[in-house]
This record gives C-alpha cells, sequence and structure tokens, in this order.
C-alpha cells in the first residue's frame, strides 16, 4: 500500500512541476506599472498642417519609455527609453517646418538613452495569386508596390484619444484604387498589463505598445490578389538575424494558433540580454470584426541587412546612420484561402516594446480543465489501490489455522 501510494504522490509532484515549469503557468504575473501620458506635437506653439507626431513617456520609478508615432513620410513608431523619470523630448519646430529634419528629434538629457528602435511601414505589396499558391515566389505577379512614404496621411488630431492612449492614422494614395478605401494604423500605449479583447488577443504590459494595421475597401487589381507588407527597423542594439518562432499547447486567445512570432535586439549574441522586440502572432483577419472562419495565415521573411534608414521624415530626425537596418515582408494567406475581394478586408496586429516580449499564460480556467482532467484519473487509481489495499488485509485469516 505504501509503493502505490507513494508512486500516486509522485506522479502528482511530476504533473505540478511540468505545468509550473511551462511558459503558460498561471502564475506568472507582471504587475509592474506605469505613469503613463501623451500628447501631439509636443513643444509647437502655432498649430500646423501636415505635422503629426503622437508622443506617450510612460515614466518608471527609475526610468521612461517614450513612445513617438508618426506619419511624415512613411509611418513609424519609435521607442526611446532612458535611465531617467525626468527625460524629455526636445524637437526643434523650425527645422521641422522649413523641411530639415535630421538631428531635430531628441531625448533629453542625451546621456540617458539606453535604448532605441523603430518599426516602419514601408510598402505594401499585391501580387496576381493565379495559381492560388499563396507563395508569392514568381516576380512576375507583382503589382508595382505602393510606397507609404507617397501616401497623404489624417491629421492625427482628429484621431487622438488622450483618455485611451491611442491614436490612428488612415493614408491613400491618388490610384484609382484607394478612392474608397485606405491603409489605417492605430497605436496603443499601456500603463500596466492586459489583453486586447478581441482577437488575435495580444498580451501587453506597461513596457508595450501596439499597432493594428488594416487595410480596407481598397480595389483590387486582379480577382485573385493578395497582399504583403514590407517593415523596416532601426536599432541601437544589434537585432538578430532571424525571427524567433515560439510553440505553445494553449490557443484558448487566438483560437487555432499556437505560434508566436518576435524579432528581438540585443547587445551581443543569442544569450545576451533582449533590450527590445517586435511580436506579433502569425494569423492575420478577414473582418473587422472577426469570427473563427475570419483568420488567416501570415507568414515572415528571412530579415535582410540595409544600408540606408527608412524613409521617415521623424526617423531620420532621431537616427543617425551607421546602427543596424533590417527589413522583412509579411505575407498575408495560404493556398485555398479566400482572396482579398471576398471581404476587401485585411487586418493584422503587433506588439513593440522593451526588454522580454510578454508570454501567454495559461487562464485559471484552463489550469482547472488541466487539473481535472489529470487529476481525476490520479486520484482513481490512489483511492482504488487503497480500497483494494483494505479489502485484501479483510480477507486475511487472523491466527494459526492447522493444516487437514
Amino acid at each position: 500500500m505504501d509503493f502505490a501510494v507513494f508512486l500516486t504522490v509522485q506522479s502528482f509532484v511530476i504533473i505540478f512541476v511540468l505545468l509550473h515549469n511551462s511558459t503558460g503557468f498561471v502564475g506568472h504575473e507582471d504587475d509592474f506599472r506605469r505613469n503613463v501620458s501623451m500628447e501631439l506635437n509636443p513643444g509647437l506653439k502655432t498649430p500646423s498642417t501636415g505635422v503629426g507626431l503622437v508622443h506617450v513617456r510612460a515614466v518608471g520609478s527609475n526610468d521612461t519609455l517614450h513612445f513617438l508615432f508618426c506619419s511624415q513620410g512613411a509611418p513609424a513608431l519609435i521607442l526611446v527609453h532612458t535611465n531617467s523619470s525626468s527625460s524629455y523630448v526636445h524637437i526643434d519646430w523650425d527645422a521641422v517646418l522649413a523641411g530639415n529634419f535630421s538631428g531635430s528629434l531628441k531625448v533629453l538629457p542625451e546621456s540617458s538613452v539606453q535604448f532605441s528602435s523603430a518599426v516602419v511601414l514601408t510598402r505594401l505589396w499585391e501580387y496576381d495569386d493565379v495559381n492560388d499558391t499563396g507563395d508569392p515566389q514568381d516576380p512576375f505577379s507583382f503589382f508595382p508596390p505602393y510606397e507609404l512614404q507617397d501616401f497623404s496621411w489624417n491629421d492625427l488630431n482628429k484621431t487622438i484619444d488622450l483618455a485611451k492612449l491611442s491614436a490612428t492614422l488612415c493614408g491613400r494614395n491618388n490610384s484609382n484604387t484607394f478612392r474608397n478605401g485606405s491603409l489605417c494604423l492605430a497605436f496603443s500605449a499601456f500603463g500596466s498589463k492586459g489583453r486586447d479583447a478581441i482577437w488575435p488577443g495580444l498580451l501587453h504590459n506597461a513596457n508595450s505598445s501596439k499597432l493594428r494595421i488594416w487595410l480596407d475597401d481598397v480595389l483590387p487589381r486582379s480577382n485573385q490578389s493578395r497582399f504583403a507588407l514590407e517593415l523596416q527597423t532601426v536599432s541601437s542594439a544589434k537585432q538578430r538575424d532571424h525571427v524567433d518562432v515560439l510553440k505553445s499547447i494553449d490557443d484558448e486567445y487566438t483560437p487555432s494558433i499556437f505560434k508566436v512570432s518576435q524579432w528581438v535586439s540585443s547587445p551581443g549574441n543569442e544569450s545576451s540580454e533582449i533590450l527590445g522586440y517586435t511580436q506579433w502572432k502569425p494569423v492575420a483577419y478577414r473582418s473587422a470584426q472577426p469570427k473563427f472562419e475570419d483568420a488567416t495565415p501570415c507568414r515572415h521573411s528571412n530579415p535582410v541587412l540595409l544600408s540606408q534608414l527608412p524613409p521617415s521624415g521623424w526617423v531620420k530626425a532621431f537616427f543617425e546612420d551607421g546602427l543596424q537596418m533590417s527589413a522583412l515582408n509579411l505575407t498575408f494567406s495560404i493556398a485555398g484561402d479566400p482572396f482579398y475581394n471576398t471581404t476587401n478586408y485585411l487586418s493584422w496586429s503587433v506588439l513593440v516594446g522593451l526588454g522580454v516580449p510578454p508570454q501567454d499564460s495559461f487562464s485559471p480556467l484552463v489550469m482547472t480543465i488541466m487539473a481535472v482532467g489529470l487529476g481525476t484519473p490520479l486520484a482513481l487509481i490512489l483511492f482504488g489501490g487503497v480500497f483494494a489495499c483494505i479489502f485484501k488485509r479483510g480477507q486475511q485469516p487472523q491466527g494459526y489455522e492447522p493444516i487437514n
């Protein structure tokens, strides 16, 4: 009996250890908070059309995160981390309004800057997937790309929401395909840990920001059109030459998706501390209010190094040449998926943040189901073994019985 009980208890211990060491253990909470504020065009005394810069200042106990969401040229999101709780943004507006962006944006004191990076959306690709492969390998299938630096973007003053720490950029070019359509980017900042209410339900924390990007009612140039998006990045640290794809056993927050992709920056090799990241789930949606059937996979190319800064005025205002610059493409849909003209809508979300990317955790509901599912059979074995031992002992003869 003692041996059976020992084996059963040991099984319980093994299950607990496996759950505890899982990347999704429910106890891994992040209660860190920042004091977050948002402003438009910091330091600009006279409102000016054609200029848009949203600044988020997220203050910790001894550091500050600055997020800059901007649209001069290709739309960009800049992240700057300082080791001071009093650092601030300074802009030479006279130079900016004169079109001289170089060196016009600084975070002061400059000696407090520990890490900086930028993510820039540079091109929207469209290709004719006539063979329905979902794999744009044929260069002749591509239409001329949409250069996002040439788009006209809306006035951020009309979309900024200081209470919700959000702002939206919508842009279009002069072609007939964008006559009634637009490409939009919704930026959000956060002061604490949380999760999106709608899919893909990305987990964020106080060191995160989010971009939700969608293409709406754009006229496709073929009946079999699919799209891809080019991202360019700048980093003060070394950005890895590959995207890490992490697997999970839980799809509770993003049904049917068991992976998360993240592209990180670190000062040295693979084992070095992670300074910043770009993280996304490999899924896009064909509806603004997505249902399960609206999901479509997305894939990324291998990153490539670039030799010049992305075509964004504000990126050129803050960064100098000589930093690491990279790019990759994200393609949406696979073979057999509906083409873009089925709904004329496509959305994708990405996190940009400081430090180690957030990791999904099992919810209490999932943990309860796992505990019941794994614990019930073991409990039956335990009580069955105990009952069998007691019954067997009750069958043993008491004292000496003579043999005939």
